[in-house]
């Protein structure tokens, strides 16, 4: 057997290349226990002296700390773009303490609401209830049933974020500094992962504290049954100056009519989670904000790495696909609340408080909280109805024009929704229709013609009768020459 050959690396016999590390793998390895554990003096070769923490072993002690905490949550990941898993921890932490349980007599307040709701909504949309009885949850509860929809909504921003950072940073590393990496691009994306699930964690503990059902964005985000918050419409309640069971039972039409609405139109829902989709798909990153918010860490606070993703530092600047996705999800959202608002209005006409609550109600959907304030720096996306009252007006328009059904009927297909211009018109709604059906039935007629057959041209015409220019040619010509036709008569 030949031998092997020569190794040109120094100190060969402890060094074989099936055993050989990049240096960042031995980092990590260390980082979870390996022997010895971990010692900063293993850094790569200039990092420590670059991140700062040659002389703050303070420092680099609560950072190695905040790095292992997270690093154990990676490996608790499913490896997707976002884990889950920390998404639910932080949401849940986030109402630790401050969840406190229903009570069976408020479960049953609830439920005696959302009847009398039905009732109402029966008199003001031909959309019929499922029967289905409204629930009551935690604030705990509401995350657990949420998170599903959640993954919906910001799984593919979460894999554009993902895919765009990976490719941003792959091209801003040093030539020199490329072998170091290894296999450290799945750990950049688990990493990545992690710390979006807790953000979005976050964002969502926050708005489980605040909604006060299961529709509140202008989704049904628990399933197709209406719920409520009991807590935080107590909450929500305190110092309006109107009786709790009004309250609760303003609610209950809110909530019933959205769950009606979204059960009875079955393409609504993906036409939402198509517009986030498609604002998802042009995600890039800009580096040069990223280098310029890294040279403002301070390395002695470790909290100042996690800061970076609430702040939004990753989400890009909107090009012009993304602008059109979010417009229509912007009118999309607002169609939804402008025709809850409206229906609403009109099976609460006999609750004393109605038109205040209508008016709390709408300013608070339009302007938002900081819950949704921090969801919408997460994400990119701001799930606000913020022409709502331009769309209930539209809708109380057509309730005039149409009645009922005809008003409702709209929702029976999504080329049939109105449009930007509707918003703005609504009393020319039914002219513009009325002329884009007059163009379709004139196309239906073209084409019905053409496939028929009864289309026929001068040149397909003179191809059936070739002789026939030539014959009239010949007749004139004896008419004029009647001697040419016999020469013998003369």
């Amino acid at each position: 057997m030949a031998e092997n050959p020569p190794s040109n690396r120094p100190d060969d016999s402890n060094n074989d290349d099936e055993n050989a590390k990049d240096p960042f793998s031995e980092m990590f390895g260390s980082l979870f226990g390996g022997a010895g554990g971990f010692d900063p003096k293993n850094l790569p070769e200039g990092l420590s002296e670059a991140m700062g923490l040659n002389n703050n072993p303070e420092a680099m002690a609560q950072m190695m700390q905040q790095a292992k905490a997270m690093m154990a949550a990676m490996s608790q990941g499913d490896g997707g773009p976002v884990n889950w898993k920390m998404a639910t921890d932080a949401a849940r932490q986030a109402i630790a303490g401050d969840d406190p349980s229903i009570t069976a007599s408020r479960a049953a307040a609830v439920v005696s609401a959302a009847r009398l709701a039905e009732m109402w909504l029966d008199s003001a949309t031909v959309f019929e209830a499922d029967g289905s009885e409204c629930r009551s949850f935690s604030r705990a509860e509401w995350v657990e049933k949420t998170m599903p929809v959640w993954k919906s909504l910001t799984e593919p921003v979460a894999v554009s974020v993902g895919k765009a950072i990976t490719s941003a940073l792959s091209e801003q590393i040093p030539e020199q500094m490329r072998p170091m990496m290894g296999g450290a691009q799945g750990m950049l994306q688990s990493m990545g992962g992690t710390m979006f699930g807790m953000q979005l964690g976050t964002a969502v503990g926050g708005l489980a504290k605040d909604v006060l059902g299961a529709t509140d964005i202008g989704l049904p985000l628990a399933g197709s049954t209406p719920a409520l918050v009991p807590t935080n419409l107590a909450a929500f309640g305190d110092g309006l100056g109107v009786p709790e069971q009004e309250v609760l039972l303003f609610a209950a039409l809110r909530e019933c009519a959205h769950v009606r609405l979204f059960n009875r139109v079955p393409w609504l829902r993906s036409t939402v989670i198509s517009a986030v989709e498609s604002y998802a798909r042009g995600i890039h990153i800009d580096m040069s904000r990223v280098e310029e918010a890294v040279r403002d860490i301070d390395p002695s606070n470790p909290e100042s790495f996690q800061s970076l993703m609430g702040e939004g530092l990753f989400m890009p600047k909107r090009t012009a696909a993304q602008e059109s996705a979010l417009a229509k999800l912007e009118l999309v959202l607002a169609l939804i609340e402008g025709w809850v608002d409206e229906v609403v209005a009109a099976a609460a006409v006999n609750l004393p408080s109605a038109g205040g609550l209508r008016e709390t109600i709408r300013r608070r959907r339009a302007a938002g909280g900081p819950a949704e304030n921090a969801f919408a720096s997460l994400v990119g996306l701001e799930l606000r109805p913020r022409r709502l009252r331009e769309a209930a007006a539209l809708w109380a328009h057509l309730f005039e024009e149409r009645g009922l059904e005809g008003r409702d009927a709209i929702w029976e297909h999504p080329d049939l929704m109105p449009t930007e211009e509707d918003l703005q018109d609504p009393a020319g709604f039914t002219t513009r229709r009325q002329l884009a059906e007059a163009s379709m039935d004139d196309i239906d007629a073209a084409l019905s013609k053409l496939l028929s057959g009864g289309f026929e041209t001068e040149d397909s015409s003179d191809a059936e009768n070739p002789g026939t220019d030539s014959d009239s040619d010949s007749d004139s010509d004896s008419d004029e020459n009647p001697e040419q036709e016999n020469p013998e008569a003369k």
